[in-house]
């Protein structure tokens, strides 16, 4: 699968004028430089081949080389290379209506570069909406510990991970954190459902000890991601979605993960059979990575009050790139491939058929849960099971380490939660083959039996 050659590059060649996201300096450091990809894997610059197991940052739903999303982009730069959505163009507009649909409702949707700024939008908005509908004292958002919403301070201020907030805090007033429904760790005992249930009710209890005057939405990834791979019951989505809908509390579900396929619906709230979100945000899969687009969708309802007649009632609030047209025509093209090549009913069945491999791995001695929906799993690291401890950040690394020897590429939740960023995420490309899959748990699997 790999070649001989080191697939590293001197550290002091890029960090001197490039900064690397998420990058402790290390003047010794040598460092992956990618140059091209195919499919599920990419190259390095000293030709090594890596299988992407977390698809780049979550993103990369149809993997590398796509040429219909490639021609898709050159032909609409060709047409209208730029234009700002304060007027239309027909790709926006196409992309709009195609994501009410799939939607399942009737949504307005605003687009933007990215899911923190969309999540950004969707805090204005709904601010603005409680404001001019006689609510002005709601204001508060509700968000999870261990979710992550975004980098941008708004959507920082919502991420309740407090590694990722050192030395940027104070964040933004109005942001709220609650216990999140995780059942492993759970303080309540008890099966996960009634476990998750209880997690449920604490979101009530805010709401009223805050005074449910004062709170405008709740935030919720259906699946938490980037925090340790949490996947609630369906009982819980649900759940929450009432509480919301009972003190006027809009909820804004947080897709930009689990959007596109990724756990075998289009999106993750569509497991929970009745569940229409106020807000739903997306990015990432949205175009697969090929070109950067976020969208915020808002129910049609909420949409009217911002048609008001008034001279602060309109949205103020704006994106140069937001909406570019080459970024809508991929995001359609990718969608077409999406429904075209059924990925959702591949995600589930290869999910579990292969992915779902990963589960033996229980019978480790440092695996204290495996947590799976789709292509999106989670490995809890830990000392032994009967305390639950978890692996230390040196153990976490040898394991990541090891993999990318072997050429795999695993992701962690690092810089989350103070001693907790010890969960293994796997999320690979959804086009990735059976073969690809194989390798992918042979290898996870040979690295930590033989811790």
């Amino acid at each position: 699968m790999r070649s001989k050659t080191k697939g590293i590059y001197a550290a002091g060649k890029d960090v001197s004028q490039l900064w690397n996201a998420m990058h402790r300096f290390n003047p010794d450091e040598q460092q992956i430089v990618a140059v091209s990809g195919e499919g599920s894997w990419f190259t390095d610059s000293a030709g090594n081949r890596y299988l992407d197991g977390v698809s780049g940052l979550w993103c990369l739903n149809l993997g590398h080389g796509r040429q219909e999303i490639i021609d898709a982009a050159a032909e609409q730069m060709k047409n209208l290379t730029y234009s700002p959505l304060t007027m239309n163009h027909p790709p926006a507009m196409k992309l709009a209506g195609k994501i009410s649909d799939l939607l399942g409702g009737d949504y307005q949707t605003f687009f933007s570069n990215s899911g923190s700024e969309a999540n950004e939008t969707a805090f204005k908005i709904a601010r603005q909406y409680h404001n001019q509908t006689g609510n002005p004292g709601k204001y508060k958002v509700i968000s999870r510990y261990r979710g992550y919403h975004g980098s941008t301070l708004g959507a920082l201020s919502a991420t309740a991970q407090a590694n990722r907030r050192v030395k940027y805090d104070p964040g933004v007033p109005g942001f709220l954190h609650v216990y999140p429904p995780y059942s492993y760790r759970s303080l309540f005992g008890g099966d996960p459902e009634a476990s998750d249930l209880k997690a449920a009710q604490l979101v009530e209890e805010m709401i009223n000890w805050e005074g449910g005057e004062t709170v405008a939405a709740f935030i919720m990834e259906p699946f938490i991601s980037g925090g340790g791979v949490i996947i609630p019951s369906i009982k819980y989505i649900q759940r929450i979605a009432e509480i919301c809908k009972k003190y006027n509390v809009l909820l804004i579900m947080d897709e930009v993960v689990s959007g596109y396929g990724r756990t075998g619906k289009m999106f993750g709230f569509l497991h929970a059979e009745g569940v229409q979100p106020d807000i739903v945000t997306m990015a990432k899969g949205l175009t697969s990575g090929y070109l950067p687009l976020g969208a915020t969708a808002v129910k049609s309802n909420i949409y009217s009050v911002f048609k008001e007649k008034g001279k602060d009632n309109h949205l103020r609030h704006i994106s140069t790139y937001g909406g570019h047209p080459a970024s809508c025509a991929v995001a359609l093209k990718n969608i077409e491939i999406i429904e075209r090549e059924n990925i959702m009913e591949r995600v589930s069945k290869l999910g579990e058929l292969k992915l779902g491999k990963l589960h033996q791995l229980i019978e480790c001695e440092n695996v204290g849960e495996v947590r799976q929906i789709g292509f999106l799993l989670g490995l809890e690291m830990v000392t032994d099971k009967e305390s639950k401890v978890p692996l230390n950040d040196i153990s976490m690394n040898e394991i990541i380490g090891a993999c990318k020897k072997k050429g795999l590429i695993v992701g962690r939740n690092g810089d989350t939660v103070p001693g907790y960023n010890n969960v293994i995420i796997v999320a690979p490309p959804l086009t990735s083959t059976e073969e690809d899959l194989d390798f992918l748990v042979d290898t996870l699997c040979s690295v930590i039996r033989n811790l």
